[in-house]
């Protein structure tokens, strides 16, 4: 687990002064008592070898048990100092009664001489020890209180390290049906939701979810959950933004870091301020936050709560990341499985505010339509092929030559209302290449009503949020819109994109692909080889050569075996 993951310290351990509740009605005895109390720095010094103190402890007394649950429910003392009969509560009942309050704080009752057989039934039930009223002396009483407060130290640990145990068993048990869920399950969601069912399965933990990031709102949006929910995921709002309050949490920051995220207390841990509440009112004490990330895809964070404060240890953390592993790599491994028995791929839409600010505005004053279906990387220039409709040929070059950016624009076919053309556009390679270099492609590009939108298509599985936080960067007057899974529609039973994807070299598709959509094939010829070559920044020679190896490689694939 990270370093920086924060703890508080273990509260159970006694430090600095020590406070002790005596709870006695007769005056003379309570006297007596904080008399032998009062200079007994050794006291504290027995208990705390490592400080260095000269401070006796300090004596709370009070003469009724009312009073006495009272003071230890608001500020719990060290040790409770308790006579049995008092004028609210007699016998072992108010030894019940303190014991129910005290929880792990030693108590070490007085009795009479007459009756020591009390004094033994009082430890049967819970009581670190007794002490003889008429019997007390300074050196025992000092010893018993520092011998009952050992031992409950010592209770305390055993008692933990045996839950430790039993929750680390417990967790390995759990890892164990995850793997096996992992092999049984064929789809994410299956998966998702069957991690956070065993989690919470024979009350293993209160609560489980895990969570994706909207790309275009840094929302961390539940997609499974498990346990006790009642509502809560409805009522609270996580985000990964570090600008956003309730991306400062474990969830946020746990995806921007890649690292587990703790809260040993819900209710002192400031990065849980804006769910405090929520979590209070579904016992929600402590909370672990597990990234799910596989190289350099994010896929989320699993979410666990506990009932108890200070529940994710370090050995339970290290184990619950090596599960978040577990998970990431299944995801990985079911995309990977449908990328190769799907056609479907993810397209990212944006809109982009200052580039071809002139088509834009005529695109408004003419009611046209500008497409832009195919982009080509030449070696200093992208080549554009697209189509406008309801436009004025002239009209259109006329203004491609008012642009700063783009140029050298030609129609290649003209019917009623319709044209096909082919401009030069330099200013948008370096945008281009940022989106080929990180696995995408603009699949099209649209200007109409006023606005430039394009379309980025990658493959599935990728970490769409990564390429839209990379276009805000390259742009800033580029704006995400939306997100959709469609099916690949030029794939081809033939094997011909996978010939153009993996066979080819970046020139020899460049090549090809320009002599296709530049009419080079067409009868009569659109484009003659001459200014192809002038468009890719190569000689006719070099590009007849580009062109002839990639056409047989491409035949190959089609007629050969």
């Amino acid at each position: 687990m990270s370093d920086s993951v924060s703890r508080a310290g273990d509260d159970t351990d006694v430090g600095g002064t020590l406070e002790l509740l005596l709870i006695e009605d007769n005056p003379g005895d309570a006297r007596l008592i904080q008399e032998m109390l009062r200079d007994a720095t050794e006291l504290t010094q027995r208990v705390n070898p490592d400080e260095s103190t000269n401070q006796a402890p300090t004596v709370i007394h009070e003469d009724r048990l009312e009073d006495g649950i009272e003071t230890l429910e608001s500020s719990p003392p060290d040790l409770v100092l308790l006579d049995l009969n008092l004028p609210d509560s007699r016998g072992l009942d108010t030894l019940e009664s303190v014991s129910t309050i005290a929880n792990e704080t030693p108590i070490v009752v007085f009795t009479g001489v007459s009756d020591q057989e009390v004094g033994v039934q009082a430890i049967q039930s819970g009581a670190q020890d007794f002490l003889v009223k008429d019997e007390v002396t300074d050196e025992l009483l000092i010893r018993t209180i520092h011998h009952a407060i050992e031992r409950a130290h010592q209770e305390r640990q055993r008692r933990r390290q045996r839950e430790q145990l039993e929750s680390l068993n417990r967790l390995n048990r759990i890892g164990h049906d995850i793997t096996h869920a992992v092999i049984t399950t064929e789809t994410r969601a299956e998966l998702e939701q069957e991690v956070c069912d065993r989690l919470v399965e024979d009350d293993g933990y209160r609560f489980a979810w895990l969570g994706s990031v909207n790309p275009g709102s840094d929302r961390i949006e539940p997609t499974a959950a498990a346990g006790a929910e009642d509502g809560y995921l409805d009522e609270i709002e996580v985000t990964a933004d570090p600008e956003d309050e309730r991306g400062q949490g474990p969830s946020g920051t746990a995806i921007r870091t890649g690292e587990v995220q703790v809260a040993d207390d819900t209710q002192t841990d400031e990065t849980f301020g804006p769910w405090k509440e929520a979590a209070s009112d579904r016992g929600y004490r402590s909370s672990i936050a597990i990234p799910i990330v596989h190289e350099d895809l994010v896929y989320g964070v699993l979410n666990v709560y506990s009932e108890s404060v200070r529940s994710f240890t370090d050995a339970e953390a290290t184990i619950l990341s090596r599960i978040g592993d577990v998970i990431a790599h299944a995801i990985t491994a079911i995309e990977r499985k449908d990328a190769l028995v799907s056609d479907a791929v993810i397209e990212l839409e944006f809109r982009i505010e200052e580039m071809a600010p002139e088509l834009i505005a005529l695109s408004t004053e003419e009611s046209c339509t500008i497409r832009f279906d195919q982009m080509i990387h030449g070696d200093e220039t992208l080549l554009v092929y697209g189509s406008a409709t309801d436009l004025d040929q002239e009209t259109f070059l006329e203004t491609i030559e008012e642009t700063d950016g783009l140029g050298d624009a030609r129609v290649l076919s003209a019917r009623k209302d319709y044209f096909e053309f082919e401009l030069v556009a330099p200013t948008a390679v370096s945008l281009f290449e940022t989106i080929a270099t990180h696995g995408g492609r603009v699949e099209s590009a649209t200007i109409e009503d006023g606005e430039f939108r394009f379309v980025v298509e990658l493959p599935r599985g990728r970490d769409t949020r990564q390429m839209i936080e990379l276009l805000k960067e390259h742009r800033s007057d580029v704006t995400y819109l939306a997100q959709r899974t469609t099916e690949r529609s030029e794939r081809s039973e033939s094997g011909s994109e996978s010939v153009l994807e993996s066979d080819l070299t970046e020139k020899q598709r460049a090549a090809l692909e320009t002599a296709y959509f530049a009419g080079y094939f067409d009868w009569p010829r659109e484009s003659t080889g001459e200014e192809i070559a002038d468009r890719l920044g190569i000689s006719p020679a070099t590009f007849n050569q580009h062109l002839r190896t990639s056409e047989r490689k491409f035949f190959d694939s089609v007629l050969g075996e």
